[in-house]
């Protein structure tokens, strides 16, 4: 049975006087899974709620499949309702599906071959056979309990209630409740949140056997390369979202090409400018008018000096018309990508063999048991490990901000730059570029302007951070540590709240960057690509057992 498609057209949202959807079209057959990508506001979310039909668009239209799945759709259930409820409703297209099925069937059985209503009576069962292969009503039962242990939730009682389940689990089984339903169309919104990588996994496989549309907003690249078929840049452009064909590695590529094509054609006309104003301004110099003739010019002077002078004055204005024109449509010069500071940054650690920081046998009650680590100059090193194994108290213990027992030594006068995951500025009040100011110093502030780096629109400069959105702050910290880079910095999870393009960018600019690296992360994508040393923690070490960390090969 054929899949519908989900189609919208000129879609328009405003919301607080700002178009967060302009004039934006989509189609999505059956088959295709596109992911929504771009920076934070750009309207991902919001473009989610629009084809879901939970927010109305201002203008433009939406077409939809009736059986259409939304992963932030809230559940149609009280806290006081069960799994099992949750299951049932979820289940319940599939088994009315197999109920007519039956019923049909049995009339069929009754009705014979020759009688009027026998032919209308096998094109209704027909058409409920194709549905039911497509939802694979028959294996229902069975899917429901695999999607549920692929999920983690396998071992949650079926008559626990959703009030007894915590945030993670209830979204989780949110996405257990879409999948089974199998859907024409699914429309999912950060679906990785809270699964781990064996979970997030599984899902990249189920979604991948719908037959249906997808459509997903993610910041996961490890998942939009998995699933993807299609990728929307939602970042503003000059002919509106780009639509681009294949996976996230595709993309990347297809980005790469557009930058390098983008750099080599602004470098092509700053060159053809400066000539232009270069023969503009020193062919206006020699129609001067006050040039009086040489000596060894005879009597054709007058007439030869005309004609000279007619061709240079063409020239001139060949050449003004042109620099008029190309600098009315000149391509803008490429945005600047995230970098770390150069000319200034932290003065180096000291030459020698020492490292920087070194662990022995440090424990932090109930939080963190190491029996060695040693951290050098030129470290990269990524920290891995389940929730609750001890990452982010392992980077407070590097940077000295929570006491531990055990051995700790760190170089003399070492600097130290601590991202973590909850950014919180002591004066709300103040604007981006106070805090900037103040944090840096003016002095250096000016020299590495906060814009340069990549991270803050200019437009956000005078914001109070207070009104900041959680991704902003997290990008105006990670600013200050990038405009004066210390001998050791430490981030946790610092590509949440990140667009994948800045995702991208920062671990670029982690490989040359100045000072030893110590990161933690929960980011398959990070975590594959990742070049330097790995440490990998584990719940219920004892104080004597050591995590030890290797390098990748």
């Amino acid at each position: 049975m054929p899949q519908p498609a989900l189609l919208a057209h000129d879609l328009v949202r405003v919301l607080g006087g700002r178009h967060v959807l302009d004039g934006v079209c989509l189609t999505a057959s059956p088959g295709h899974r596109i992911g929504l990508i771009g920076e934070n506001g750009v309207g991902k979310s919001t473009l989610l709620r629009v084809l879901a039909g939970v927010d109305e668009p201002d203008a433009g239209s939406v077409t939809r499949p009736g059986d259409l799945g939304f992963l932030h759709q809230e559940m149609p259930f009280d806290a006081d309702s069960t799994i099992a409820a949750v299951l049932d409703e979820a289940l319940r297209e599939a088994r009315e599906v197999l109920a007519e099925l039956q019923r049909l069937g049995e009339e069929l059985a009754r009705v014979p071959e020759g009688d009027p209503g026998h032919a209308e009576l096998l094109d209704a069962y027909g058409r409920r056979l194709e549905q039911a292969q497509d939802r694979e009503s028959w294996d229902a039962d069975r899917r429901a309990a695999g999607v549920l242990e692929g999920l983690g939730l396998g071992t949650l009682g079926h008559d626990r209630t959703l009030g007894s389940l915590s945030g993670g689990q209830r979204g989780r089984l949110a996405l257990a409740a879409l999948l089974v339903r199998r859907p024409s169309a699914l429309l999912l919104d950060e679906p990785t949140n809270h699964l781990d990588d064996g979970a997030a996994a599984f899902l990249e496989e189920q979604v991948r056997r719908l037959p249906g549309a997808v459509v997903v907003a993610s910041h996961d690249r490890a998942f939009l390369d998995a699933v993807c078929t299609d990728l929307i840049d939602l970042d503003p452009a000059v002919d509106g979202p780009v639509r681009y064909g294949g996976t996230y590695s595709a993309y990347l590529g297809e980005k790469r090409a557009e930058r390098e094509r983008w750099e080599r054609r602004y470098a092509e006309e700053q060159e053809e400018l400066e000539e232009l104003r270069h023969s503009a301004g020193v062919s206006a110099h020699r129609l001067a008018p006050d040039r009086g003739r040489r000596d060894n010019e005879k009597m054709g002077y007058g007439h030869r000096a005309g004609r000279v002078q007619n061709q240079i004055s063409r020239r001139v204005r060949n050449a003004t018309r042109r620099l008029d024109e190309l600098e009315r449509v000149q391509v803008a010069e490429p945005p600047r990508p995230l970098r770390f500071a150069a000319g200034e940054p932290a003065a180096p650690a000291q030459e020698g063999p020492q490292p920087l920081v070194s662990l022995r046998d440090v424990r932090v009650p109930g939080r963190l048991a190491l029996g060695g680590l040693e951290v050098t100059a030129t470290d990269r090193l990524l920290v891995t490990g389940g929730n609750g194994a001890g990452k982010s108290t392992l980077l407070a213990v590097l940077a000295g901000r929570l006491p531990a027992e055990g051995e700790v030594r760190r170089r003399r006068r070492l600097t130290v730059g601590l991202l973590s995951q909850d950014t919180v500025f002591d004066r709300p009040d103040r604007t981006v570029r106070g805090i900037y100011e103040q944090s840096l110093g003016v002095e250096r502030a000016e020299q590495v302007p906060l814009t340069s780096l990549g991270l803050m629109h200019e437009a956000d400069l005078g914001k109070p951070v207070g009104h900041l959105s959680v991704g902003q702050r997290r990008r105006l910290a990670l600013a200050l540590l990038m405009a004066r880079p210390p001998q050791l910095l430490l981030l946790d999870e610092p590509t949440n709240h990140l667009s994948p393009t800045l995702c991208d960018e920062l671990e670029a600019a982690l490989g040359p960057g100045p000072g030893a690296v110590v990161l933690a992360s929960h980011d398959r994508w990070l975590r594959r690509r990742w070049q330097g040393r790995e440490l990998r923690l584990e719940q219920g070490r004892t104080r004597r057992e050591e995590a030890t960390a290797r390098s990748r090969p």
